[in-house]
């Protein structure tokens, strides 16, 4: 059996990033999160990770000099600085972690890097930021330092959410890499993708429901500590969700019973579906806590895209990534 390429993770959150890391092939040597719910999620299905615990779970603090050498220095850093909604206020916005993630390259060297973000990133009021990192990444010898924006539904997930992939490849491995081409089919509408758990309690309108949710999801949104409760987003979204018959103003505990009348609400497990998630991971927490940690993950499957590339490319394999 081949021995995993070894990694590291900032912002590991519930594990959608480390799980397509996984996937390509990746070990974890350490994840890097500050939110105890997510912590408890990764340990809870992965209690062989490295869950990094104490002062190291802040990546303020996180020394990562110990894991120099690792391959890989992936990363979903904070979405706000850089959202419409976090007001786009970068290198200005407190929860900016760029400049940490910054450091634990310069500490650990690796190979590659990857790091995930909202597609605000790649705004106009960004330009210098980008150019900056840019700047400070070669200077550690990363020769090839580019981002890509891509839809999560190119890699059968369904869903429309836009992400910005950044990687970063030192000097001996950057002409390697290609960016992967995502499949040439259309994921599976949310009626067909939630039918069976939709129907789990003895629902009597769920195959009448399956046949008019017959688009894939708008994005999943929410999950910010800085809101109440769990639900699918702001107005836009929610009616986005209604046109699919799904009430997007809460997040539903159970599946709907026998006979319930009127717009059924997703589960956490649903919206964990819709993100990618195999049906098998679990998350910690109640319903608020395990919802945030849905709403903010970067889909496996588009991270298990992008990371089989990073491992072709360090690995001197040339294999652009394809789907049977």
């Amino acid at each position: 059996m081949t021995k995993p390429l070894s990694s590291i993770e900032l912002c590991a959150g519930g594990g959608g990033q480390a799980l397509g890391l996984e996937r390509a092939g990746f070990g974890h040597d350490a994840l890097v999160e500050n939110d105890q719910w997510a912590r408890a999620t990764l340990k809870l299905n992965r209690p062989t990770w490295n869950v990094l615990e104490g002062e190291q779970c802040d990546l303020t603090k996180f020394d990562a000099t110990p894991f120099r050498g690792v391959d890989l220095v992936a990363g979903g850093v904070p979405c706000p600085p850089f959202s419409k909604a976090g007001k786009q206020l970068g290198a200005d916005d407190e929860r900016d972690l760029f400049p940490h993630a910054v450091r634990v390259i310069d500490e650990v060297r690796p190979k590659a890097v990857m790091l995930e973000n909202v597609r605000g990133f790649l705004d106009a009021v960004f330009h210098d930021y980008r150019n900056e990192l840019k700047s400070q990444l070669k200077k550690l010898g990363y020769t090839r330092v580019e981002w890509h924006l891509y839809n999560a539904c190119d890699f059968g997930v369904s869903q429309l959410r836009p992400r910005v992939v950044i990687v970063a490849m030192h000097d001996d491995y950057a002409d390697n890499f290609d960016w992967p081409v995502g499949k040439a089919t259309t994921p599976p509408t949310v009626g067909e993708l939630l039918y069976e758990m939709m129907a789990s309690k003895g629902w009597r309108g769920a195959k009448k429901w399956r046949d008019n949710a017959d688009e894939i999801a708008p994005t999943i949104v929410g999950g910010s500590k800085k809101h109440g409760g769990p639900d699918l987003g702001p107005t836009r979204a929610k009616r986005a969700w209604e046109a699919l018959g799904v009430n997007g103003k809460t997040i539903a505990e159970e599946a709907p019973e026998r006979d319930f009348v009127g717009l059924p609400r997703l589960t956490v497990q649903m919206a964990a579906r819709v993100q990618g998630f195999p049906e098998d991971w679990q998350f910690a927490g109640r319903k608020t806590n395990a919802y945030r940690q849905v709403g903010n993950a970067f889909p496996p499957p588009v991270a298990e895209a992008v990371a089989l590339n990073v491992k072709a490319a360090i690995t001197s394999t040339k294999r652009l990534y394809a789907v049977a």
